[in-house]
C-alpha cells in the first residue's frame, strides 16, 4: 500500500508544483512594465463616478474594489497599481447631443473630478503637464494624470475655451465625438464635402501652437487624411484600432495608418469587443436587424417582440472576444505603421465589459505577456507601454516651443 501511496503523493505534489510555476512571459512583462509602466490614453472614470455616485463620488472611497460597486467599475486605486500603470489620460467626457455653453460647463464640471482625484488622493496621483513630467512622476511610484477632452462640440467653437482647457491640464482634444461638429466630420455620420474646414485647420493650428495633441479617434477617414496633411505635430488616436481587422468606423484604415507612421503618431489600441472583433460587428448588425423585423412584426405588440428577441438571442449568443484579440490589433498596428506607433487606449469605464482576460485595468501586464509569447522585443514592448506616446508628446511640445513666438489665433468658425 505504501509503495503505491508515496509515488502517488510525489506525482500530486510535482503537478501542484507545475501548476504554480511562475510563468516566464509574464515574469518578463512584469520586468518591463516596472521600467515603463503603461500609459494608457483613454479611461472614462471621472464621469463612471459621476454617472454612479453623483457629487457624492468624493465620499467613496476608491481604494475600495469598485468591482463590488453596486455598478461595479473598471478602475479603482488598488487595480491601477497592480495593472502597472504610471500615466493615464483621463477622459472628461461629455455627449455630443450636449452642445453650447452647457457642453463647456459640463466638461468644466469633468475637469474638477479629475483634479478633486488628484487632491483626494496626492500620495497616488499627480497632475502632468509634459512628458517630463510623466517621467518624473512615474518613477515615485504614482500616478501621472492628465485629461481628455472627448469631442470638439467642448470647446463650442471658441479657441480661447480650448486654451483655457489646456492651461487646467487637457493634453488632448478629440476631434468629433459621435456627431459632426461645425468643421470635421464624425465616423458615425455620412462624410460631406468637405471633412475639415478652414476654422478647422485652425484649431489644428493652434492645438500645435499650444501643445496639445489632436486625438483622431471618432472622425472619419476623411478627416484623418485633412488633418494628418496640415497638422505640425504628431497626431494621436486615443482609443482606436485597425479597421482592416474589423470594419467598424471607430477603426484606423491602412491607407491612414501609413500616413501616421509617417507624421510621427501613435495608435492606442481600443478593447471594446464591438469595435475590435468582426465577429461581433457583424453579430450586433445581425441583432439590430432582426430587432428592427420583430418590432415590425409584432407591431404595438411589445410583449411579443421582446420574447421573439429573447428567443433569437438566446439561439444567437454573441461571440466571444479575449486579450489575443487585441495583440492581433497590435501587432496589425505594428506590421503597417511600425512599433513606433502603437499604444493603449483601452476605454475602460467608457464600456460595458472588456475581453476575456482584460477584464479591467488591473489586466495589462497580461497583454504583454501574450505579446511576449509572440515575439515582441522588450524595447517593443517598451514603446507599446509608455515610450510611443512620450515620444509623441515631446515633439508637439518641441513644435510648440518653435511657436511660441506666435499671437493666438484669431480665427473664428465664421470667417
Amino acid at each position: 500500500m505504501n509503495k503505491l501511496i508515496l509515488p502517488l503523493a510525489a506525482l500530486l505534489l510535482g503537478t501542484s508544483a507545475l501548476a504554480q510555476a511562475p510563468d516566464p512571459a509574464l515574469q518578463r512583462a512584469m520586468a518591463v512594465l516596472k521600467k515603463q509602466p503603461v500609459i494608457d490614453g483613454h479611461n472614462d472614470w471621472p464621469g463612471a463616478l459621476r454617472g454612479g455616485f453623483g457629487e457624492k463620488w468624493w465620499e467613496v472611497d476608491l481604494m475600495q474594489d469598485s468591482r463590488r460597486f453596486q455598478r461595479p467599475l473598471h478602475t479603482d486605486i488598488p487595480r491601477l497599481h497592480q495593472g502597472q500603470v504610471g500615466g493615464q489620460f483621463w477622459s472628461v467626457y461629455v455627449p455630443a447631443s450636449i452642445t453650447g455653453p452647457a457642453a463647456v460647463k459640463a466638461t468644466i464640471e469633468q475637469i474638477d473630478i479629475v483634479h478633486g482625484l488628484i487632491k483626494r488622493y496626492p500620495q497616488h496621483f499627480e497632475l502632468a503637464s509634459t512628458a517630463a513630467d510623466i517621467r518624473r512622476i512615474q518613477k515615485t511610484g504614482k500616478i501621472a494624470s492628465l485629461l481628455g477632452v472627448e469631442g470638439a462640440s467642448q470647446m463650442d467653437n471658441s479657441l480661447p475655451t480650448l486654451r483655457m482647457y489646456h492651461a487646467l491640464g487637457v493634453r488632448y482634444m478629440t476631434l468629433t465625438h459621435s456627431k459632426h461638429s461645425d468643421w470635421a466630420d464624425s465616423a458615425n455620420e455620412a462624410p460631406r464635402p468637405q471633412p475639415l474646414t478652414e476654422y478647422g485647420k485652425a484649431v489644428v493650428g493652434e492645438m500645435n501652437r499650444i501643445g496639445m495633441l489632436v486625438d483622431l479617434s471618432h472622425v472619419s477617414p476623411g478627416t484623418m487624411k485633412a488633418v494628418l496633411a496640415v497638422a505640425k505635430a504628431p497626431v494621436i488616436y486615443s482609443h482606436s484600432s485597425a479597421r482592416a481587422l474589423a470594419d467598424h468606423p471607430r477603426n484606423v484604415p491602412d491607407d491612414v495608418l501609413a500616413l501616421v507612421k509617417a507624421k510621427g503618431g501613435v495608435v492606442m489600441a481600443n478593447f471594446v469587443p464591438g469595435f475590435i472583433s468582426e465577429a461581433v460587428v457583424q453579430h450586433t448588425a445581425s441583432r439590430s436587424a432582426e430587432f428592427t423585423r420583430q418590432n415590425l412584426l409584432f407591431l404595438g405588440q411589445p410583449d411579443k417582440a421582446a420574447a421573439a428577441m429573447a428567443a433569437w438571442n438566446k439561439a444567437n449568443p454573441a461571440p466571444v472576444v479575449d486579450l489575443k484579440v487585441v495583440a492581433d490589433h497590435l501587432d496589425h498596428i505594428a506590421k503597417v505603421a511600425g512599433h513606433d506607433a502603437v499604444g493603449l487606449g483601452a476605454d475602460y469605464d467608457g464600456i460595458p465589459a472588456g475581453p476575456v482576460g482584460l477584464e479591467g485595468v488591473e489586466t495589462y501586464p497580461a497583454l504583454f505577456a501574450e505579446l511576449v509569447r509572440r515575439g515582441w522585443s522588450d524595447e517593443n514592448l517598451a514603446k507599446l507601454a509608455g515610450g510611443n506616446i512620450l515620444r509623441a508628446m515631446e515633439a508637439a511640445e518641441k513644435v510648440a516651443a518653435g511657436m511660441s513666438a506666435q499671437v493666438p489665433s484669431a480665427a473664428t468658425v465664421g470667417n
